[in-house]
């Protein structure tokens, strides 16, 4: 009974989520009915290709991420009509919802998008790269590496603004020690994610370590932060997942080439002239850096960055540059419309977004790993 009496979401809210959720499944469905079809746009020497099909889903899922953009504005504890925020936002910023829009529920609705947008592109890279769906930063522990840093700066009472760059040398550390530690003339995929989910477990110890060790009134912050929560987030982790997304992307977007040639095997790949480690590191420490930063802004959120890349990839099929723009969108769209279930949903009470995603993320997970078992 008090379960049943703490959920009570509004019914304006009841319909938007369903609403927004059939129009997924509709899309999604429609998308697999519209046939590929390459286009190439020349500009003088440089050309581009692209697929028509994936132009058009990442057109959707923009417009529907501004919608839900817009909604995320709108709605909370304390509700502002739909102009006004919209107006407060945008352009009128001398009104009596000032505060509300733009120093609480912009930046939180900015960060959600950023951060899905970074974890879904860097899942998708560790995907791709070691050919396994199952793979994501928050199981091989690279998420856990950015955390142990991030936590150890909280708990000890250190200055705030280092919490991005102990997450990104958190991360990059235990990416760069699991590709040592999976070395054996080479690099097996498998060995590396067995590797990898060692040294998760190992990491995981590592941060629980630090949070019984430090004194309590300290290790609060840490707590909530570990949980994966974007309350109480501002313009700074605004500022620095832009420019995060900003500089990581592009990088993301020249090295897919080199990760399709990849994906042809080591072999051919050194036949034509790459090489093949360094290149796979180099992959390797980008979608170490995407996942950094995102872990940085809201804590270590699981399976974004597991699932949002497999459903991509169920409709779009093998990733390219416009797929992996795809996942960002999608990623964008999943994280922000979680945050915005885990806030209304037991209102007045707010649940921390990572929750919501492991409740949504485990039970795909072993849908995921149920159809892997039944292809073997």
């Amino acid at each position: 009974m008090i379960t049943f009496g703490l959920a009570n979401p509004s019914p304006s809210f009841l319909l938007y989520f369903f609403s927004g959720v059939l129009v997924a499944l509709f899309l999604v469905n429609k998308s697999r009915a519209v046939a590929s079809k390459a286009c190439v746009l020349r500009f003088g020497k440089l050309s581009l290709l692209f697929d028509l099909r994936i132009l058009k889903l990442c057109i959707s899922t923009s417009v529907l991420l501004f919608l839900l953009f817009l909604f995320g504005l709108e709605t909370g504890e304390y509700p502002i009509p739909r102009l006004k925020a919209i107006a407060t936002a945008f352009w009128d910023r001398n009104n009596e919802f000032e505060f509300v829009v733009n120093s609480l529920r912009l930046p939180r609705v900015l960060t959600a998008m950023l951060t899905g947008f970074c974890l879904a592109i860097s899942g998708a890279l560790f995907q791709s790269l070691l050919g396994n769906p199952l793979v994501s930063p928050d199981v091989i522990g690279i998420n856990s590496g950015a955390a142990l840093c991030a936590v150890f700066v909280l708990a000890a009472g250190g200055d705030i603004g280092l919490l991005p760059w102990a997450a990104f040398v958190g991360a990059a550390v235990t990416a760069l020690s699991i590709y040592s530690l999976s070395w054996k003339t080479g690099i097996s995929p498998g060995r590396l994610i067995l590797v990898g989910i060692a040294v998760n477990a190992l990491l995981a110890s590592g941060v629980t370590y630090v949070m019984v060790k430090y004194p309590i009134e300290r290790v609060v912050a840490a707590a909530r932060w570990q949980a994966g929560s974007l309350f109480g987030v501002s313009w700074t982790e605004v500022g620095t997942l832009s420019v995060s997304v900003i500089v990581l992307t592009p990088l993301a977007l020249l090295l897919m080439r080199r990760l399709r040639i990849l994906q042809l095997g080591d072999d051919i790949a050194s036949g034509l002239g790459l090489r093949v480690e360094w290149e796979r590191m180099g992959l390797i420490v980008l979608a170490a850096a995407l996942a950094a930063v995102a872990v940085a802004a809201v804590g270590p959120l699981g399976f974004v960055a597991l699932l949002v890349p497999h459903m991509v990839r169920l409709v779009v099929g093998q990733v390219t540059g416009g797929a992996l723009l795809l996942t960002g969108l999608v990623g964008a769209l999943f994280l922000l419309a979680c945050d915005l279930v885990a806030q209304q949903l037991f209102a007045p009470t707010t649940l921390p977004v990572g929750i919501i995603t492991a409740a949504i993320g485990g039970p795909y997970f072993l849908f995921i790993l149920v159809r892997s078992n039944n292809a073997l």
